[in-house]
């Protein structure tokens, strides 16, 4: 495939942690083939790519699948480079032992998929937008009563004292039997289809190749883990950069259909999903 000037040059976005820094190592430093298309790699946290998506600034980008029915028109799914819980984890509801009734809890976006998991939880829960990485200070100064955990917090909030109101990793395999579908990559549909694979064919060898390389690719890792310890790093890595982020799968693909339609079927999603997947080979 010859490409024209328009697409020799592709932005990468992601968040700024260790899970995406891991699985876009060998990316960001060379380690892949890219056919002359230069990779440029923008962080942002993962509502501020969601409210982008909506302008569909990046060519590439992580996203909530709950973000995707209202950038459907403009992007397709990756079926690599997803982020899933299993049924022992994913994000949670965290709250001070003493805290006998929780009515305002603290959450990282509304177009995140953990607030969706929320309102599937509770529709009538209250609660108050708090950027992700200040969710536990703000349960610990009281502020709120509770906070919805993504990301680090998930292995942070006990050497605070804090328990677990809900797991939903735990609480979706209990009713689905399925792994629980955070985000994924979303590649722009006005890319030629053949870039859309190759975009895909890259970040799938991104991801082997740092677990191929576990060290190097951790090293680098640990550098966007917000002071997480060297162990507490590598087991967040490992939760959520494995065999399922290669390749979603059938079941992984019924998983992120199944939850968009209970969103959409409970009117916490106005769009109904129509999935379009963008594969690597």
């Amino acid at each position: 495939m010859v490409l024209g000037p328009d697409f020799m040059k592709i932005t990468i976005a992601h968040s700024p942690d260790a899970d995406d820094a891991f699985m876009f190592y060998a990316l960001a430093n060379g380690k892949i083939d890219t056919d002359g298309v230069e990779l440029t790699h923008t962080l942002c946290d993962i509502q501020t790519l969601n409210d982008a998506a909506e302008k569909g600034l990046y060519e590439v980008t992580a996203i909530s699948y709950h973000a995707y029915p209202y950038v459907q028109d403009k992007y397709a799914m990756m079926t690599t480079g997803g982020s899933f819980g299993e049924k022992d984890y994913g994000p949670m509801v965290v709250k001070r032992p003493e805290t006998m009734e929780v009515n305002t809890i603290a959450v990282p976006g509304l177009k995140t998929t953990a607030f969706l998991l929320l309102k599937l939880w509770n529709p009538d829960i209250d609660y108050k937008i708090v950027p992700f990485d200040q969710i536990l200070d703000a349960v610990l100064e009281k502020e709120v009563d509770a906070g919805l955990i993504i990301h680090e917090g998930q292995l942070m909030y006990k050497d605070l004292g804090l328990e677990v109101v809900e797991n939903f990793g735990t609480w979706w395999y209990n009713r689905y039997q399925l792994p629980l579908p955070l985000g994924g990559n979303a590649v722009r549909r006005d890319l030629p289809p053949p870039l859309q694979k190759k975009l895909a064919k890259w970040i799938h060898a991104s991801i082997q190749f740092g677990l191929e390389h576990r060290e190097k690719a951790l090293e680098h890792a640990l550098k966007f883990s917000r002071e997480l310890p060297r162990q507490k790093g590598d087991q967040f890595v490992g939760m959520y950069v494995n065999e399922r982020t290669l390749d979603l799968g059938a079941q992984g693909k019924k998983a992120v259909q199944t939850l968009l339609d209970l969103g959409y079927e409970q009117g916490l999603i106005l769009n109904k999903a129509k999935l379009d997947w963008v594969h690597y080979t």
